[in-house]
């Protein structure tokens, strides 16, 4: 791809090393932006920075949040008697979206998966079992994508938790088999929410 002008070709070069994003979406995107007015760029690379710099994570859960508590953790109108575990940011709103879900939540930020160098100790496991002992928590939802990845931290989980008191199930299998939990439509994801099953060992 040929540029008449270098200022283009890094913009370009860098809007392309977004996920999903080709060079030649870069290319049309950034000759958007050079037609939009001033002010409009500006907010935009602003609001970009200020997220880069500013935005923190939750204390309790490691959801993505303004504050040390996410709004979540902190509100009084859910449930903190269930808490749900997801494999990352996008999890949690997306079963948000559903509106059937009025518990807490616990980021694991990933799923244990040797193959790509991800063991126990990356993850936030230890911090849910000592959620699990310090809070009155009665049930935890096993809410990760339907994978073998996904079906070995349950398992893991499970295994942790082993001797407490507490019901432990998993959202029910309306979702297929590797589907990853995010591109599923609500609808579905708000029925499994509601129709979980108890989590067994295989």
């Amino acid at each position: 791809m040929n540029f008449s002008s270098k200022l283009l070709e890094n913009a370009v070069y860098e809007i392309a090393l977004l996920p999903g994003i080709g060079k030649r979406t870069a290319l049309r995107l950034a000759l958007h932006l050079l037609k939009q007015p001033n002010a409009q760029v500006e907010r935009l690379a602003s609001a970009l920075v200020s997220l880069r710099n500013n935005i923190t994570y939750c204390k309790k859960c490691y959801n993505i949040s303004d504050t040390e508590i996410c709004d979540i953790c902190a509100s009084f109108h859910r449930d903190p008697s269930v808490l749900c575990v997801v494999e990352d940011i996008r999890d949690v709103m997306a079963i948000e979206n559903t509106g059937q879900y009025n518990g807490l939540y616990h980021v694991l930020g990933g799923k244990i998966s040797p193959i790509d160098g991800i063991g126990p100790n990356e993850l936030h496991i230890t911090s849910l079992v000592k959620r699990v002992k310090e809070e009155s928590i009665k049930e935890i939802i096993f809410a990760l994508s339907n994978t073998i990845e996904g079906d070995t931290t349950n398992f893991y989980i499970f295994k942790q938790l082993e001797g407490l008191e507490i019901t432990t199930s998993t959202i029910a299998r309306g979702i297929s088999v590797g589907d990853e939990l995010e591109y599923t439509d609500e609808v579905t994801l708000g029925r499994s929410i509601l129709h979980r099953v108890p989590f067994e060992v295989q």
